[in-house]
């Protein structure tokens, strides 16, 4: 039966350039979408470039130019990076249009007339300057719980602890340095508390991975607020209805851009955008993002739907985050790598399309790009397993059959492909298996299977070795029938592979001479069938590339300019903190890390007793935003320490970890109770990690 579904990726937030980090998730959604269409179902991917909020009228401001042409200059290197690396939007569009004002002003509307607005009249920071209140992440100050300098306006990178921004010590706006003063304003919330019932029961209703689930269980326990959906001129968005000078909150209209998009391409195919969005529709819709989204799509998104009267998603699919060489993506290691640089390196981007398939899986785990790793399974798998069988095997048939296959197949060779195709008698097809691994976006297991079946080819082509019958007399009809069948085994696997391996696989079919492979493909051979001379079609990495690469990109820092006070992180680059009624999540207006501390001598830092500790247990904190509470084990003892990397990691999969700690911090009272120690965390305002030793390394062990 032929399925009817709309896919979305979170938007990529105007304000910087696409990295390797984003990519997991576009060739992530893209290979599933590729995977659906070679199924024969119609499926529709949509994107936009998220482009409204404080950030992007202040870089165009610093820029000179107006908002408008700086979100039309990105939104071109955006599309032209995704092009770079094959991701098949059928529609990449802009939240700043016309569609997405129309959409996201109804559905204000409906949620107004619904009883689920109501206007507040709050207490801001207001920096007399630039003649804006400032967002929480655009306040910085002394921390009041620590003293720490230079912290947010709604947390602390250094202890941990959660503030209004009204609560910091000597605040100043990060945007002119200025003193900000109070002032207070109206603003318009969404009652997302009366939704709860309803958000209970879509939460587990199968929309969400467990894991998902589960954390937004814990928001319930702690209750859901009312949402800030406006902000105060000046501010680049849409205005508000019947409310001059007060914009929509970015997060407000960024979702909706999924449905304009949608639009858009409506009125491009001659679709019915009713179809897939009305109240109770059949078609399936399903979001894929990131797990630091996650708040906004599974709670807001789709209350904002549901109380709008428009249909709710399908099914939320969120992903991890990316690090490299085990470590978030560095500038001075040259290892944060722009999609751009990438291919101006010369780097073939099929090459990290399937290293990124060969580790992802239906979960929120993080991967890593292990650069060596990166190589190795790269020429191992591609070119070793893959490529080979067809560079041992095309020339003799282009040779000495006139390029052309044998016409019918020996039982025995005939058993060879149904073996290849069906592990034994009874055994589910391997097609099969592998359509449900895509399907269920296990793509490290899919790639696993399609590894196998390129083993059991080579070691056919080992068996038969074309290279000796070429020899021997007599054995023309032998050998055109091994290679038949080796190519026949080859187009198979590139069949399997499509998905991740587009455009190689269009090279394939060009030299195979067939049409675009389809998954119900897998049934036919390729018998007395003519094919075209062979021409290469992926070479192996050099390492040297690979050093190159980096080292392009360290340089790259050497002349790049300061950092921008809120250029985004992560797509998305929105924060996962509760909202609250004074205090709202600012899409991308977030905060790079600040300047160097100033200088300390080595007398006071050797008084630091940094030691290697083990998690031994990690919980959930009733009531508290950001924290876990971790039970380490130091080798002499063991220590409760409450850690702000809630946001960051699953407790779960903390357990067993080795990490480092402050062991002779003074122990720290806290409501939630003593906290015995400080673990060590690398950040920059967007995510954290965890600092780990290197294996070898044991509880109680002192860091030197």
């Amino acid at each position: 039966m032929t399925r009817k579904i709309l896919v979305t990726s979170a938007l990529p937030y105007a304000n910087g350039s696409i990295h390797l980090g984003h990519l997991v998730e576009y060739v992530q959604t893209d290979i599933w979408v590729r995977f659906q269409k070679m199924q024969g179902h119609e499926c529709w991917y949509v994107c936009a470039d998220d482009t409204h909020g404080t950030p992007i009228m202040l870089r165009a401001e610093k820029e000179g130019i107006t908002p408008e042409a700086l979100i039309e200059r990105v939104h071109g290197e955006h599309l032209r990076d995704f092009t770079g690396f094959h991701v098949g939007f059928d529609n990449y569009y802009s939240t700043n249009s016309d569609e997405n004002r129309q959409l996201s002003q109804g559905i204000y509307r409906r949620l107004r007339n619904a009883g689920l607005i109501e206007a507040r009249t709050i207490e801001q920071f207001y920096d007399p300057q630039k003649d804006m209140f400032l967002p929480d992440r655009f306040i910085k100050g002394e921390c009041p719980k620590c003293h720490a300098k230079d912290q947010y306006g709604d947390s602390c990178e250094a202890c941990g602890a959660s503030y209004a921004p009204t609560d910091l010590i000597e605040p100043y706006s990060a945007v002119s340095g200025a003193k900000p003063v109070r002032r207070e304003s109206e603003h318009y919330f969404f009652k997302l508390g009366e939704c709860e019932a309803f958000l209970r029961e879509w939460t587990r209703g199968g929309h969400l991975q467990p894991e998902a689930a589960n954390k937004m269980a814990e928001w319930f326990e702690a209750g859901l607020q009312s949402w800030d959906i406006s902000r105060d001129a000046p501010y680049f968005g849409f205005e508000i209805p019947d409310a001059p000078g007060k914009y929509f909150y970015v997060w407000l209209d960024a979702p909706v851009g999924y449905m304009a998009s949608f639009g858009n391409l409506c009125a491009q195919r001659g679709l019915d955008f009713d179809a897939f969005w009305r109240e109770g529709s059949e078609t399936e819709l399903y979001h894929f993002i990131g797990k630091d989204i996650l708040y906004f799509h599974a709670l807001f998104w789709p209350a904002m739907l549901q109380y709008s009267g428009y249909r709710t998603p399908t099914k939320i699919f969120a992903h991890g985050f990316l690090t490299v060489d085990g470590q978030k993506m560095s500038k001075s290691r040259g290892t944060f790598i722009t999609a751009e640089s990438y291919l101006k390196q010369g780097l073939d981007p099929e090459w990290l399309r399937y290293y990124y398939a060969a580790k992802l899986n239906g979960s929120m785990e993080d991967i890593d790009l292990n650069l060596e790793d990166f190589v190795a399974r790269v020429n191992s798998d591609l070119v070793g397993k893959y490529i080979n069988i067809a560079s041992r095997t095309v020339g003799f048939v282009t040779k000495r059959f006139g390029g052309k296959l044998c016409r019918a197949l020996s039982a025995e060779a005939q058993g060879v492909i149904d073996r290849f195709g069906r592990e034994r008698p009874g055994a589910p097809a391997r097609e099969a298996l592998i359509a449900a691994h895509y399907d269920n976006r296990e793509y490290g297991k899919a790639l696993r299977e399609v590894m196998a079946l390129a083993d059991i080819a080579n070691q056919y082509v080992d068996e038969q070795k074309p290279w000796e019958l070429a020899k021997q007399e007599g054995q023309e009809a032998r050998l055109h029938e091994v290679c038949t069948v080796s190519l026949n085994l080859f187009r198979l696997l590139t069949l399997y592979l499509k998905p991740v391996l587009p455009e190689l696989a269009e090279k394939v079919e060009s030299f195979l001479n067939i049409p675009p492979l389809k998954w119900t493909d897998g049934q036919q051979l390729l018998l007395d069938h003519a094919i075209t001379p062979y021409q290469h079609l992926m070479t192996r990495i050099d390492p040297k590339q690979i050093d190159a690469l980096v080292a392009a990109n360290r340089e790259n820092l050497k002349a790049a300019p300061a950092p921008e006070p809120h250029s985004p992180v992560r797509h998305g680059e929105k924060q996962q903190h509760s909202p609250s009624p004074q205090s709202s999540p600012v899409g991308g207006e977030r905060a790079n890390v600040g300047a160097i501390a100033p200088m300390v001598s080595i007398e006071d830092f050797a008084k630091i007793d940094l030691r290697i500790a083990r998690i031994v247990s990690a919980e959930h904190v009733e009531g508290a935003d950001k924290l876990l509470r971790l039970t380490l084990d130091i080798g002499t003892d063991t220590r409760t320490v409450f850690a702000g990397i809630k946001t960051a990691y699953a407790p779960e999969l903390l357990v067993g970890r080795l990490t480092v700690m402050v062991a002779n911090l003074a122990p720290r009272k806290m409501r939630f109770g003593e906290s015995r120690g400080m673990v060590l965390a690398a950040g920059d305002g967007g995510s954290l990690y965890l600092l780990g030793p290197d294996e070898g390394a044991r509880p109680g062990m002192r860091v030197k």
